[in-house]
Parts: C-alpha cells; structure tokens; sequence
C-alpha cells in the first residue's frame, strides 16, 4: 500500500522517555483513539534481536499497543511475522501524552518509561515481573514517591489480570 493510498492509517511517533532522555522514536499505525486509550500497530523497532530468555523480539515480529492517557502502563501484544501470538509486554509508565494531529509531522505520543515491566506468556503459563531491580536502582521513590506508588500499583494491577485470566478483557 502506497504511502499516498486513501486507505493509509494515521501515523503517529512513539516516543518512549527514560530518565530524562528519549530512549527510542519509531512511526506506528493509529489504530483507535478513544480519548482515553490509543491504540497503534509497529513492526519491531529495536535493532537486530533482543533474547529475553523467555521470548525473543526480533524483525517481522509486530507489535499492537495500548497507552492510556489515566493508566501508569502500557501493553504491547507481540506476534511474530506469521502473525502468531508470543504474548504481552507491559512497560509500567507514566500516562500518556499526545500531541498534535495524527497523520501531522507533529503528531507523537509520550511515554516516561518507570523501568518495571511484566511480561504474560501466550498461554498465560508465564507471569513475570521484571526490572524491579532497576526501579529501586531508580531513585524515584525518594524523588517522586506519589509516582512509585502509582507505578508499584500498576505492576500489582497488571500481574493480578494477568493471572486471572482477565488480562484479554484490558485490551478488548
């Protein structure tokens, strides 16, 4: 499909913010925008392949995104190039921001990554919270401890619909 094509989705520039610094910017497709959650799909835009241990991210996988302008998180559901589900990644965030007008040059969407994440395996076998490490490596519970509740929180929310089963439920 042509850049050009009437059927052409809106872009929009994912930006995700560490620290301070803008740890990585790549296009996606806006697939919905309710007002409150926005909704985009992106190939992989990492370079070359990320081992985990527990999944691989690596090119042709695609990734469909839910950012929340109210929720401290993110959910990234990943499928490989066949379009096969390797299941959810979940970065704990502040919520987002977007501006400009998707389609526009200016239009991007903005997420300060918190450091923990969570990760729910395609079968739902595997619940794992990562980076907890490096979160208390952070500082932010001193800096901004309102923040580090909210981002404890919602690590403690996503685990909890994970496990459930009512994880799919978030993002219908």
């Amino acid at each position: 499909m042509s850049a050009n094509s009437a059927d052409s989705l809106p872009q929009l520039e994912i930006v995700l913010v560490k620290a301070g610094r803008t740890k990585i910017r790549y296009p996606a497709e806006l697939l919905a925008d309710d007002g409150n959650r926005v909704t985009v799909r992106a190939p992989w835009a990492g370079e070359g392949v990320r081992d985990f241990g527990f999944v691989r991210f690596e090119a042709g996988d695609v990734f469909t995104e839910y950012y929340w302008r109210d929720r401290w998180y993110a959910v990234k559901e990943v499928r490989d190039a066949e379009g096969v589900l390797k299941g959810w990644y979940c970065d704990i965030t502040r919520p987002a921001v977007v501006s400009g007008a998707p389609g526009g040059a200016a239009a991007e969407l903005v997420v300060e990554d918190l450091d923990l994440d969570l990760w729910r395996s395609a079968d739902g076998t595997a619940v794992l919270r990562l980076d907890e490490d490096e979160f208390a490596a952070s500082g932010l519970a001193s800096t901004d401890p309102a923040a580090a509740a909210a981002a404890e929180n919602a690590l403690d929310e996503l685990e909890l619909l994970a496990r459930k089963g009512d994880f799919e439920d978030l993002l219908a």
